[in-house]
């Protein structure tokens, strides 16, 4: 196989309105079937995720809090990858207005257009965080952090190359992993720049579009859809 291991984001790429269908998780067990391994990248905080999608559990990795955050479902053991959140800067964002706001291990989220706000407080402060969009939501981590990252020290641990990996995602914070892989590829619904730095756009939006790629891998290793 060219290919070993899918990494998925989840919000609008394996879930519609934040739940998988039923057809989508059976799609991923037929993958998994196949010897490939299965990574979910996610800028949602693990607890969350969890709550929402425990079929996560069958996944060889989580990557949580847009890189931030690594969890291995199989042991349940968690690696923080960054510092948590100054609590100087989650004041500050506080006393600026910003809300709603959510601190997780090392992420601290809001929501459009609060990122003008954030971005002020991170200058005033003389912070080395970066501001992630992700098609509304707005995520704070340092500056070295980002789904590429956090999906490196997946890959790490499963000791596979990022060359035998197909990505899939749909948003702005999911074109840093996209890149970095064998195959990026962008569903039907993704953002215009997310399809246009793909190798492959498929057909279907979402868990469709999911499907579509997992057919292609069991049928003939995504020669069809993504030549060599």
């Amino acid at each position: 196989m060219r290919y070993l291991a899918l990494a998925a984001d989840y919000d609008g790429t394996l879930a519609t309105n934040g739940v998988v269908d039923r057809d989508t998780v059976e799609a991923l067990r037929r993958l998994a079937a196949t010897g490939r391994k299965l990574i979910l990248v996610t800028g949602r905080q693990l607890s969350d995720l969890l709550r929402a999608f425990p079929e996560a559990a069958s996944f060889d990795a989580v990557v949580a809090e847009n890189g931030a955050v690594l969890y291995r479902p199989q042991s349940r053991e968690t690696r923080v990858l960054a510092p948590p959140p100054s609590s100087h800067f989650v004041e500050a964002l506080r006393r600026r207005g910003v809300a709603p706001l959510w601190v997780g291990q090392a992420v601290v989220a809001t929501v459009q257009p609060n990122d003008t706000l954030v971005a002020d407080v991170i200058h005033d402060l003389g912070l080395d965080l970066q501001v992630i969009l992700n098609k509304g939501s707005v995520m704070v981590l340092p500056a070295s952090v980002d789904k590429a990252t956090g999906l490196s020290a997946a890959l790490d641990e499963l000791a596979l190359s990022a060359q035998s990996v197909v990505a899939i995602g749909d948003a702005e914070n999911d074109q840093a992993f996209l890149a970095m892989c064998g195959c990026g590829v962008a569903v039907a619904n993704a953002l215009d720049p997310v399809k246009a730095g793909a190798a492959h756009v498929t057909q279907g939006e979402a868990g469709a579009g999911v499907r579509e790629i997992i057919d292609s891998l069991i049928a003939d290793d995504l020669q069809r859809d993504v030549p060599r």
